[in-house]
């Protein structure tokens, strides 16, 4: 069975009727509007008005690396193994973009016996919410060129509009474009560029918007560029609110979906977490939690950032805190990041998991800043040890925490029998949630906390446009906002060399961008981009689609 590749152990699987899913939890047939056999979004007066008592479990992990570390993997495996103990739980992941899909990092529903299904939907158009998005993002776009053509009443001016249009593909081309070319029915000239669907503003709103009214009030506030004296504009302003909500009416909806073994997973909104806020949406999650006694959900790429934003930004707005973090690792990972290279990954190296193990310590004790109970999931490999194994757990238990290995890739949930138990009684515990900062921080003090406690650094530098910035979002009363970091992901500093737990490093801040209906301020920090491109082999040349419709080469 390990010769197997995830979508042919997916397309072997036999699945469920997504209305036996929806049963598991309460939800009746008139509760979901379904599409297909298999997917279904939930209609949202449901459970409403059911008091949330469940348990909620973030499944975070190290700094990726190209050796892998499977976050997904184990979230969709500590869900089955819960089920497996008799709990009664749901799984709450984000959407995959088809940016990673189609170029290098991947699709988003697990692997091998721990993914959820049916894995091509979802890692490919699924239910359309991305392409509702696009279109939505884009149709802003379009009328405010439109208002600009046609007069201008608001007095936008063209070389401070901030607002760009999207795509949910990485096109490196699109960065930076120049728009309405080709004479005076074309438009006005002006310069553009594009970002990934998952970076957008929408995307961030639609995370982060508790119902319709909220959604509405959101996109309101969205700041779509300047006037000539610097005055900040609005959606509202542009009286299209409700055009760009109506867009979006289906795509606010949590979709349906279940795991290999049949446990629910309610999969629902895609930020990245390197450029955009990087947790699945607050009605998704909220839902889950309410139908549920135990929530598995999981924040993007590392702790430093997926997790961190997922506490400093999306649990003031669900109003719920993580009863335990689950912190995802892997021998091999660690092993690179004590500076063995991937060719030699497979030989064990006591020595280098040593060394590299630093990074899973960084982020087992940030994680434990916020008081929150923390819990290691090794994420098991064939090409480990077992001294490897035993090394890593008592690496662990030093640093006073415990470490249990997760062998979900070929045993589902019954590989995650022992991490599902400490996660049970991890939750039992009573903990006060400890923010880590206060929201009257202005923002260069949330950012030097971010810096200086989670990731490490000592220094924070601001470009001169960022200082500009600093000055003006005071100003407009915009600077008790909360910060999204956009930052790579390889490492904790934002220089993707520096691996393991670099220390007395500046974090260079180059610009912001202001999210007003998102309700946050984005950092740009180091070279990182808002859309990505794609490698020189990318994932898409391995993909076919056969005379009779099956699919292959999707991992």
């Amino acid at each position: 069975m390990f010769s197997l590749k995830d979508i042919e152990i997916a397309q072997q699987a036999e699945i469920v009727k997504i209305t036996e899913i929806a049963a598991k939890v309460g939800l009746k047939p008139t509760d979901i509007d379904q599409y297909g056999d298999y997917k279904a979004k939930i209609k949202l007066p449901v459970a409403a008005n059911k008091k949330t008592k469940g348990k909620l479990i973030l499944v975070t992990a190290i700094n990726p690396t190209p050796a892998g570390e499977g976050k997904s993997t184990v979230t969709v495996g500590l869900g089955d193994g819960l089920s497996l103990l008799g709990k009664k739980a749901i799984i709450a992941l984000r959407e995959p973009s088809l940016g990673p899909v189609m170029g290098m990092k991947g699709g988003a529903t697990g692997g091998g016996y721990s993914q959820v299904v049916p894995m091509e939907d979802i890692n490919l158009h699924f239910t359309g919410d991305m392409h509702a998005l696009t279109t939505a993002n884009n149709t802003l776009a379009a009328l405010i060129d439109n208002h600009i053509y046609q007069g201008n009443t608001l007095g936008i001016d063209q070389r401070r509009i901030i607002w760009k249009r999207v795509l949910d593909i990485n096109d490196r081309a699109l960065r930076h474009v120049v728009i309405g070319l080709g004479g005076i029915s074309q438009g006005i000239p002006r310069e553009d560029g594009f970002d990934i669907t998952v970076a957008s503003e929408l995307m961030a709103i639609l995370c982060l918007a508790k119902d319709i009214a909220d959604l509405k009030r959101r996109i309101g506030n969205i700041v779509i560029g300047y006037t000539a004296t610097r005055e900040p504009v609005t959606v509202t302003q542009l009286g299209v609110t409700g055009a760009i909500a109506l867009l979006l009416k289906d795509a606010i909806k949590p979709n349906l979906v279940q795991t290999l073994a049949h446990t629910p997973a309610i999969v629902h909104g895609g930020p990245f977490a390197n450029i955009a806020h990087g947790c699945n949406s607050v009605i998704a999650t909220q839902t889950a939690l309410k139908l549920a006694d135990y929530t598995i959900t999981e924040a993007g790429f590392g702790a430093d950032l997926g997790a961190e934003k997922f506490l400093d930004i999306k649990t003031p707005v669900l109003g719920k805190t993580p009863d335990t973090i689950v912190i995802v690792a892997t021998i091999r990972a660690l092993k690179m990041h004590g500076g063995l290279k991937k060719d030699n990954l497979e030989q064990e190296n006591i020595e280098a998991l040593t060394k590299g193990y630093v990074n899973l310590r960084k982020h087992i004790n940030n994680m434990k800043q916020y008081n929150v109970p923390v819990v290691v999931a090794i994420n098991q490999f064939t090409s480990d040890t077992e001294n490897e194994l035993i090394t890593l757990q008592k690496l662990c238990a030093n640093d006073e925490t415990e470490a249990f290995v997760a062998n979900v890739w070929a045993n589902g949930g019954e590989g995650a029998l022992d991490l599902a138990k400490a996660v049970v009684s991890s939750c039992d515990k009573t903990t006060e949630f400890k923010p880590l900062y206060e929201v009257e921080d202005s923002i260069q003090t949330k950012i030097e906390k971010i810096v200086t406690d989670i990731y490490g650094g000592s220094k924070v530098e601001y470009g001169p446009k960022a200082k500009r910035q600093l000055k003006q979002f005071a100003e407009l009363g915009w600077d008790h906002l909360p910060v999204c970091m956009a930052k790579t992901q390889y490492s904790l500093s934002d220089d993707a060399k520096k691996l393991g737990a670099p220390s007395d490093f500046t974090i260079h801040v180059r610009e912001f961008v202001p999210k007003l209906g998102a309700q946050f301020i984005v950092a740009l920090t180091g070279n990182v981009l808002t859309m990505p491109g794609l490698p020189k082999t990318p994932a898409a040349n391995g993909m076919e689609l056969s005379d009779d419709g099956q699919i292959s080469g999707l991992y």
